[in-house]
């Protein structure tokens, strides 16, 4: 298949764009991990660096992925599609509009990049 035979996939962060938030989400991460409101950004990066597996695999990847802060996206895309999903969250931007490729809850549940990446697989393709 070919790139643009894929759908766009939107990878939307629970985390606001900046600076100072990348910061404050770092310490949040160190300090309180329990308490971090956004899996996707735990699975795909540490503290300061990409995760490995995932690097590799978003590398490889044929398909567009475009990833946001949830300020991002709701500037991007709210006037378009309105303001109905909650983050961290995988979208899919076809022809019909946005759809949900794999949802708050099930990222929620994820435990690692391993796992991220064959969802993405299974689902996006």
């Amino acid at each position: 298949m070919k790139k643009k035979d894929l759908p766009k996939l939107l990878f939307i962060y629970n985390a606001n764009s900046g600076a100072r938030n990348a910061i404050l989400d770092s310490m949040h991460k160190v300090l309180s991990p329990t308490t971090y409101d956004c899996n996707l950004c735990d699975i795909t990066f540490g503290v300061i660096s990409e995760n490995k597996t995932w690097k590799k695999f978003r590398q490889a990847n044929k398909q567009e992925m475009v990833f946001l802060h949830k300020d991002e996206f709701v500037k991007k895309y709210a006037s378009k599609f309105g303001h109905k999903f909650t983050f961290p969250i995988i979208l899919a931007e076809g022809e019909h509009g946005l759809e949900i490729v794999i949802s708050t809850e099930e990222l929620n549940q994820l435990k690692t990049s391993h796992g991220l990446v064959r969802l993405v697989k299974d689902r996006a393709s």
